[in-house]
């Protein structure tokens, strides 16, 4: 070892939701993009919130590659990320601590802490190391909280997302928490061949907003029905159960918005019929995505 351990610390603040900049920079295959210094990421194994992958950089000045393993285990709950160097190289130990907090809904701060030493026969001590990693994290965090900002006004198509059909009907939820990072609602499209229905169901949480573009719709709030033509739009209270129905010869297209989201997405909707494919639940929906439910 050099004879002391190296220490940095490092913040960038983004505005983004934490969940939003949490799920972008543990996207691990995402890396070359996000880091200017990596050439590859290649995943080797996963167990739990455990992952273990290779590092390759681009070649240094003197056109050498550096590659490495290292291992990263995050806990969500805690909003931090500990990872290490199995492979060490050039250190004789490398642990690296990221943690996230939530300055707004819209606000989070990223920090990075390293804590090391290098190896008594390393090219570079310890000294000039911190000195490099200080230099470089700051230029890497800016990076990403570029790319992550941009994330949040990318154009969203519906090319861009998995269609529902679980209530009927075809769903597209476009702008998302997990889409874009928004952070108080999300909106999407439903489309409805003649005669066909989403299944009654409410949000607990959050009221809707649903236009139709096309066709007409028959909208049943809590058993009565609303019809809305093209060109229209209705209000879904809070708590109101509400089917939805293509009614006429044309097919339906409509856009609806949710606003406030709900505290997790699973509690976001409660059916209260089955869908056209299901037996009714009676309970909460579940979704792999966090958004992916309504209207």
């Amino acid at each position: 070892m050099s004879g002391r351990v190296g220490h940095t610390e490092n913040v960038v603040d983004i505005a983004a939701p934490l969940g939003f900049v949490w799920a972008v920079t543990n996207d691990l295959p995402r890396w070359p993009e996000l880091f200017s210094e990596y050439a590859s990421v290649e995943v080797l194994e996963r167990s739990g919130d455990t992952v273990r992958f290779r590092l390759t950089m681009h070649p240094d000045a003197d056109g050498t590659v550096w590659s490495w393993v290292s291992e990263r285990t995050a806990d969500r709950a805690a909003r931090r990320v500990r990872a290490r160097r199995v492979e060490t190289g050039p250190f004789a130990f490398m642990d690296i601590e990221w943690t996230y907090e939530e300055l707004a809904p819209d606000r989070t701060r990223m920090r990075w802490v390293q804590d090391f030493a290098m190896k008594h026969d390393a090219p570079v001590d310890t000294a000039w190391m911190t000195a490099n990693i200080d230099r470089r994290s700051p230029e890497q965090m800016e990076r990403i909280r570029a790319a992550v900002e941009r994330d949040r006004q990318r154009v969203v198509g519906p090319q861009d997302v998995v269609v529902n059909r679980r209530r009927g009907g075809e769903i597209r939820t476009l702008v998302t928490p997990a889409t874009v990072g928004a952070s108080s609602g999300f909106c999407g499209t439903v489309d409805l061949r003649p005669g066909d229905t989403v299944a009654e169901h409410y949000h607990p949480y959050s009221e809707e907003f649903l236009h139709v573009v096309s066709g007409a719709l028959r909208v049943d709030l809590d058993g009565v029905g609303h019809e809305v033509p093209a060109g229209h739009a209705v209000l879904v209270p809070r708590e109101v159960r509400h089917r939805l129905t293509a009614v006429g010869t044309e097919p339906v297209h409509a856009v609806f918005a949710l606003s406030p989201l709900a505290p997790r997405p699973e509690l976001g909707h409660v059916d209260t019929e089955a869908g056209p494919d299901e037996t009714f639940p009676g309970e909460h929906s579940r979704h792999e995505d966090a958004m992916v439910s309504a209207p």
